[in-house]
């Protein structure tokens, strides 16, 4: 990054607590150069200009679960969801014990109206508790979430497997819809 101009914005996003790492010695100076930037980056808003330096981290160190899950953050403020999602199961894959990618995963989800998976990422963050802190934001996420559920509308959890008389039904009425079809053009 040759323009250092930008990172002097006094107008800085600040992360909680719980979300301020920093890369471990073990990494690479290419690595821990390209996180700082995305980091700040991110900090400033900037998200697409983060996607890149973290992915540079990432494909330097693809083990840093840290670049994994500020990269899940910076694709979800971009819009791009499914990425989003598989950094932040990576991040928390790549460190079981971190609370902030389980967090970070389950405020995703939840915000993606996807309570099943919230719920569970909830679950693992709950076993990662280290401070009054955290415990105060899962809380707080989980007392959202439930405020959400109650004043919304239901939604189907499409985990139930068809049963074998709705398939034949269904491929009964396909077969059909066929038939007419082709007797028609004829």
């Amino acid at each position: 990054m040759t323009n250092s101009a930008p990172l002097e914005v006094a107008e800085r996003v600040e992360f909680p607590v719980a979300f301020e790492r920093t890369a471990p010695p073990a990494v690479s100076v290419k690595a821990s150069i390209h996180f700082q930037e995305g980091l700040a980056h991110l900090q400033l808003g900037e998200a697409e200009e983060a996607v890149a330096e973290l992915s540079r981290s990432i494909q330097h160190a693809p083990t840093l679960p840290d670049a994994h899950m500020f990269l899940g953050i910076a694709h979800a403020l971009t819009s791009n969801i499914y990425p989003a999602i598989d950094h932040l199961e990576e991040a928390a894959k790549l460190d079981p014990d971190s609370f902030a990618a389980h967090f970070t995963l389950a405020q995703l989800h939840f915000k993606l109206r996807t309570p099943k998976p919230g719920y569970e990422a909830a679950a693992r963050a709950l076993k990662c508790l280290q401070t009054l802190e955290q415990r105060k934001m899962l809380t707080q996420l989980l007392k959202e979430e439930r405020e959400r559920e109650r004043n919304g509308i239901a939604r189907p959890s499409f985990t139930k497997p068809f049963s074998a008389p709705m398939l034949l039904l269904g491929s009964g009425v396909l077969a059909a819809a066929i038939i007419f079809v082709m007797a028609f053009m004829r």
